[in-house]
């Protein structure tokens, strides 16, 4: 794996890039994440390669607009395949990154080869709002060491069933930085929120009528500590009736324990989506 920043849209934007030999995955993380939340996916699709992004306001990559969106997210991966010449990529988003993808391939229509999802690009409710907002407050916070952040999110990540291990220990440095004599996390709580309201400004009709290219559907039906799951079966109706080539599978692993442990069986289903697509292209 490579890392690199490249001038997006006049902001850079960090890259990781896997190689692989089979065409190019573009994969796109959580509202909260950053490349490294899309490890065990890139691990596991080693044909492919994998180019993960951190989007503005995580990770290493420059800060968000005031005015952020999910909208303004997709103008960037537009421009991010165009900038390393990408022909006919295949699009991967987990949650907001979900959200992200289905709108560039709206856009690009023809030019993208499929689009898989984790979890994310349904109909929001308040239900989501239940349960992300109360987790937001730890991006406010300044800790007074590396550590004593990783303690507070090894107990938050325990709680959601995620076990903690080495990767994750690696998650939670990279997205510190310290400031003077404070830790805190790269992104900022305001803009995270304003990431999150523009999941509302999504309607699934709109866009899955323009997505020409097959869909691979992930839904985790997973409770959340003692929260239902994020989505529920309900939230995904209009993406499965107006997306014109669908197959949705679900686990019973949860949204977190979705990309922050090894899933085999999801990603053989993947694989198989791959191998159907390659076989029609």
């Amino acid at each position: 794996m490579e890392c690199y920043q490249k001038n997006i849209n006049g902001r850079s934007i960090q890259i990781a890039d896997y190689p692989g030999e089979k065409g190019t995955i573009i994969a796109v993380h959580g509202l909260t994440g950053n490349y490294m939340q899309m490890h065990y996916y890139a691990e596991s699709l080693k044909d492919y390669r994998i180019v993960s992004i951190d989007v503005r306001g995580r990770g290493q990559s420059a800060d968000a607009d005031e005015d952020t969106s999910i909208w303004k997210h997709a103008l960037d991966v537009e421009a991010l395949i165009k900038e390393l010449n990408i022909d006919q990529p295949i699009l991967m988003g987990y949650s907001m990154g979900a959200f992200i993808c289905s709108i560039v391939a709206s856009r690009l229509q023809s030019e993208v080869r499929g689009l898989i999802l984790l979890d994310g690009a349904a109909t929001c409710t308040p239900h989501q709002k239940k349960i992300v907002e109360p987790s937001l407050a730890r991006l406010s916070k300044a800790y007074e060491s590396e550590q004593a952040y990783l303690d507070e999110i090894k107990q938050i990540y325990q709680n959601l069933g995620v076990p903690w291990d080495e990767h994750m220990q690696n998650v939670g440095l990279y997205e510190i930085h310290q400031i003077g004599q404070k830790w805190r996390n790269h992104a900022s709580e305001g803009k995270i929120k304003t990431d999150f309201d523009s999941f509302y400004t999504f309607d699934p009709k709109e866009i899955f009528k323009e997505v020409n290219c097959p869909v691979f559907l992930v839904h985790a039906e997973g409770g959340i500590g003692a929260m239902d799951p994020l989505f529920h079966a309900e939230d995904y109706i209009d993406t499965m009736v107006y997306a014109k080539q669908i197959e949705k599978i679900t686990t019973p692993c949860n949204h977190y324990t979705l990309v922050f442990t090894s899933r085999p069986e999801i990603y053989n289903s993947i694989k198989a989506f791959l191998r159907n697509i390659d076989a029609t292209s």
